[in-house]
């Protein structure tokens, strides 16, 4: 799922192409986008696009009247820059937003399409959106400390529910973690004032360090490479491989459709994290320490 850091290079890269510009049409490919009908979602044609912003982990299109658009990627949407009128993709292709300088194509992979477009009239509900997490890079440690502590939640939850905060998910939570030195597995009413200031200070440096990286990837270009598994993580998507900082193999925590990837060695003093389905079925084989492992 785009987080932070891709949203941010998103609209860097929307707002070089079409600020200021007139919206000239709307296409949909496939209904199921649509996620509101009143206002219809065609409203903003004819309007000028006088402003961008982001929201959590959706982008916001705003026109004259109080005229919102907004989209949310999920998991698997994707936003490509195409020619005008350029014919949206069969199979992935959501919709596009027609410009003069360029059509912008929503895309999804896979066939869930929880990837959604919503047409908006007014700033208070246009807040209705917000989910109520507090900006990353906008916070200080006392606020950052009554967020996570309003429940007693594990470390890595808090870090990716967007109550908590705005637009951090699976991938940059397993870095920043990384990062701080923390487990995943921490209560977050347990954190010590020390532990607090360290994940203050990852959350910081990997979401400005990650931002910064994928603009100078992208450069005057369209960011197309958008991926929650990057080479140069260190330990997202590296279940097995080595730690950057200590060497030791990364582990992972399967749930679901998701994974939490974490350095035993450098986060969790050695211990290896129950992982819920293998546990369950090697029971008393199960490792408790990176040691056990050959």
């Amino acid at each position: 799922m785009p987080e932070l850091p891709d949203i941010v290079v998103y609209l860097e890269a929307l707002q070089k192409r079409v600020s200021g510009e007139a919206l000239r049409g709307v296409r949909i490919a496939s209904p199921s986008v649509l996620r509101t009908f009143d206002p219809p979602y065609d409203a903003a044609v004819g309007s000028t696009l006088v402003g961008l912003r982001r929201i959590g982990k959706r982008i916001v299109f705003e026109f004259p009247d109080g005229l919102f658009m907004v989209i949310h990627l999920m998991v698997a949407g994707r936003l490509r820059w195409l020619a005008t009128g350029a014919a949206v993709p069969k199979k992935v292709g959501l919709a596009a937003l027609d410009f003069d300088a360029g059509s912008l194509v929503l895309t999804e992979q896979g066939t869930k399409k929880r990837a959604g477009l919503w047409v908006i009239r007014g700033e208070e509900t246009l807040t209705e959106e917000d989910r109520g997490g507090i900006e990353p890079l906008e916070m200080d440690v006392a606020a950052m400390t009554t967020a996570l502590q309003a429940e007693n939640r594990t470390l890595k939850r808090a870090l990716t529910d967007p109550r908590v905060f705005s637009g951090i998910g699976n991938a940059y939570s397993d870095e920043i973690l990384w990062e701080a030195q923390l487990a995943p597995t921490l209560r977050t009413k347990s954190m010590t004032d020390e532990q607090m200031e360290r994940l203050h200070a990852a959350i910081q440096t990997s979401l400005q360090t990650w931002t910064e990286r994928l603009r100078e990837e992208v450069g005057e270009d369209w960011p197309a490479k958008v991926t929650a598994f990057r080479p140069d993580m260190a330990v997202h998507g590296k279940f097995g491989e080595p730690c950057l900082r200590c060497g030791s193999p990364v582990q992972r925590i399967v749930y679901a459709s998701n994974e939490t990837n974490y350095c035993a060695t450098c986060q969790t003093g050695g211990r290896l994290l129950a992982d819920r389905s293998l546990s369950r079925l090697l029971k008393d084989d199960w490792p408790h320490h990176i040691d056990e492992l050959e």
